[in-house]
């Protein structure tokens, strides 16, 4: 039997980015590397429910959202419940990987808190720094990361597509801390065996980060953010890309040995 990929889509992109890059779910096939036809999406946002069955899903992708987690929407809080029953009540096998709003939906699901970054917006590419705990992570383990800035032997980075204004003030209890950034403490973490989260765009090329900064720059002027200097720092982030396609590798290679 074909084991698909479940897509929460919990919002949908600018139409001025739908209309050339398509949407959230055409970007997470694309980064899972598998077809369109392999990605089940349920677009909670608009009211659909999430499937009483995980029978021929072998993972579960929690998209990003122009909403906010701190809004407690009513289609937000009921995947929360669901994703806590499924992950601590069920203990469920299938492995989940929530990005940007998903991350932070995650986290709150789990006990953490979220909330506005005090440090506000992060946006552009940045260099994602992971901590001594990703050596022994599924995911993270062997991303192609930079050598050490300083003399330590502990800085490992690499850089990532991110825009977003909320974070993960506190993980989960019991969450395994993986990575930062300048302005995110919280850039990624696993909550037991195969849940993770990651702040930052693995689904993002170089062109869909350049279309963010176009529709957001005014907004980000009235921040006091320079759309230009964040433009400067877009480049491509092959380690980050290459997030999805391990999740998917992971996930199949764990369905199948079950």
């Amino acid at each position: 039997m074909t084991q698909k990929f479940l897509v929460i889509k919990t919002g949908k992109t600018y139409d001025s980015i739908r209309d050339r890059h398509g949407c959230f779910e055409d970007w997470m096939a694309a980064g899972l590397g598998v077809e369109r036809g392999d990605v089940e999406v349920a677009s909670v946002f608009e009211g659909e429910s999430l499937p009483a069955s995980l029978d021929g899903i072998c993972g579960i992708v929690i998209t990003g959202s122009p909403a906010m987690v701190t809004e407690r929407l009513p289609w937000s809080e009921a995947v929360a419940r669901w994703l806590a029953l499924e992950i601590l009540g069920k203990e469920s096998s299938t492995p989940v990987l929530g990005i940007c709003y998903g991350h932070q939906l995650l986290a709150h699901a789990l006990g953490g808190s979220v909330d506005y970054n005090p440090r506000g917006r992060e946006i552009g590419t940045v260099e994602i720094r992971v901590t001594e705990e990703h050596a022994e992570d599924p995911l993270f383990a062997d991303l192609p990361v930079a050598l050490p800035v300083d003399t330590t032997g502990n800085d490992r980075t690499f850089p990532a597509h991110v825009t977003h204004l909320q974070s993960v003030l506190t993980l989960p209890a019991g969450a395994v801390h993986l990575a930062s950034s300048a302005l995110e403490p919280h850039q990624a973490f696993r909550y037991g065996a195969h849940a993770w989260g990651v702040q930052f765009h693995p689904e993002f090329s170089v062109d869909i980060m350049h279309t963010y900064l176009d529709v957001l720059g005014e907004r980000m002027r009235g921040e006091g953010i320079d759309p230009e200097q964040a433009r400067g720092s877009v480049r491509p982030a092959p380690a980050s890309n290459r997030l999805l396609r391990r999740f998917a590798q992971y996930a199949r290679s764990l369905r199948s040995s079950t």
